[in-house]
């Protein structure tokens, strides 16, 4: 994080291919998978890191669940919003186009449902800020709440 704070970016598709290499996609396995990062999250935090959870979390229940056990003093959720169009522009592992013909099943915002979050601390559409936009802001807002 810069100027002496030790952070960490937690990336769901790392855990998944790790730690939860034994989940699915079903909305049990969906949650469970949150619940697990949420732990590792917590016990990073609890040693003084700035974790950076990157993860797509598509039930407003297991945010709600994650921020319970994170803390809600610790606990900050970014809603980084993006249209469909977008999202499949930007996909580079074709997965949009799997989900479409239908090879991947419960596959978010086409055959799973994402569930809007209501009151996300941050939120940035990132089909109109630039990447360099979103980390400045996100980076402005942790520094002025947390450091």
């Amino acid at each position: 994080m810069g100027e002496g704070h030790a952070s960490f970016v937690l990336d769901g598709d790392e855990i998944r291919r790790g730690l939860n290499r034994d989940l699915g996609f079903s909305p049990v396995d969906r949650s469970e998978n949150i619940r697990r990062s949420a732990e590792v999250a917590k016990l990073m935090n609890d040693s003084g890191i700035i974790v950076i959870a990157a993860f797509i979390s598509p039930y407003r229940e297991d945010r709600a669940m994650a921020r319970l056990l994170v803390g809600h003093d610790r606990f900050v959720e970014v809603f980084l919003a993006a249209d469909a169009i977008t999202c499949e522009q930007r996909d580079t592992k074709g997965l949009y186009a799997k989900a479409r013909a239908g090879v991947i099943p419960e596959f978010t915002g086409i055959s799973a449902p994402y569930e809007v979050p209501t009151e996300p601390d941050l939120s940035f559409d990132t089909a109109v800020q630039s990447v360099d936009c979103v980390v400045t802001a996100l980076f402005d807002w942790v520094k002025s709440h947390y450091c």
